[in-house]
């Protein structure tokens, strides 16, 4: 474990004066900034303050910021898997095994630290009006309880305040945000593996396109499904689809048994995972590293 942790490390080297990596988090800030603007919009119009982390369950609770933010991912995963000038020592003193294993613990690192921006900027954003205590604000309340959420596309809902407090809301959504995340590195990994460099990238956008595309007009027109049979379709979706599973207002909740609850879509992650983590091993076995020009 001592030589994992290493590589872990040198993989980090450098890593915050990385210009790649700044311009990803500047854009992370930019897109905190513009998906936080239907909340801040209400915060100045009625003059109402918010919990502290209900910024980022708002901001995060639908499929399309989830998806716009799990994009930049693939600027900052297109290098994986991560080459160092120490890279050939690393690989004589241990094995391909554990070299790879170096790679997925930065992965599950670097995601974990971007999701935990993410979180941070929602937040800030928005502190000038926000408090720390575990109860929901006027703010949630007018925006589930009135037409306001669903006009602005906030998906603040009844149900969700009834069932559990914002912390422990924002716990889970947090999670799902991270597990879809982390899907999405280790795709970009196994693509660049199979195909080479950049070629992940590809992986990880079709990846993301295919939980865009699964919306249930387009399922239904496929399927050939009447208006009344659309909640079959959007159970359906709520299943196959990474992205919905990535979206906490298309679980359980204790209202809908049909549909999945966090456990089962961390469980649906966990498989994706698993899969590709095997691919990834079986490549290593023939993986042709190449060092200044020459492949090994």
């Amino acid at each position: 474990m001592k030589q994992v942790l290493g590589i872990v490390h040198y993989n980090f080297f450098g890593y915050f004066q990385n210009p790649k990596v700044i311009f990803t988090f500047l854009l992370e800030f930019v897109l905190s900034f513009l998906l936080t603007g239907r909340i801040t919009v209400v915060m100045e119009n009625y003059d109402t303050p918010v919990q502290a982390v209900e910024p980022f369950l708002w901001t995060f609770g639908d499929g399309t910021a989830v998806l716009l933010s799990s994009l930049l991912l693939l600027l900052l995963f297109s290098d994986l898997p991560k080459m160092t000038p120490v890279t050939p020592y690393q690989l004589i003193r241990t094995t391909k095994k554990k070299w790879l294993l170096g790679q997925f613990i930065y992965i599950i690192l670097v995601t974990a630290l971007y999701a935990v921006l993410m979180l941070l900027f929602t937040s800030v954003l928005c502190m000038k009006d926000s408090y720390p205590g575990n109860l929901w604000s006027e703010t949630a309340a007018m925006l589930g309880y009135s037409e306001l959420g669903k006009n602005l596309q906030v998906p603040s809902t009844v149900r969700v305040m009834e069932s559990i407090s914002p912390y422990g809301c924002m716990l889970q959504v947090f999670l799902l945000l991270f597990c879809y995340s982390l899907t999405l590195g280790f795709v970009i990994l196994v693509g660049n593996l199979y195909k080479g460099k950049t070629k992940g990238m590809v992986f990880g956008l079709l990846y993301s396109v295919f939980g865009f595309l699964l919306e249930p007009s387009v399922v239904a027109a496929i399927l050939h499904k009447e208006k009344y049979e659309m909640y079959q379709v959007n159970v359906l979706i709520c299943w196959i689809s990474p992205l919905n599973q990535a979206v906490y207002g298309k679980h359980n909740l204790g209202y809908d048994p049909l549909l999945p609850t966090i456990w089962q879509s961390c469980m649906f992650f966990a498989g994706i995972l698993f899969v590709l983590m095997v691919l990834a091993l079986r490549r290593m076995k023939k993986y042709p590293f190449e060092f200044l020009g020459e492949k090994t």
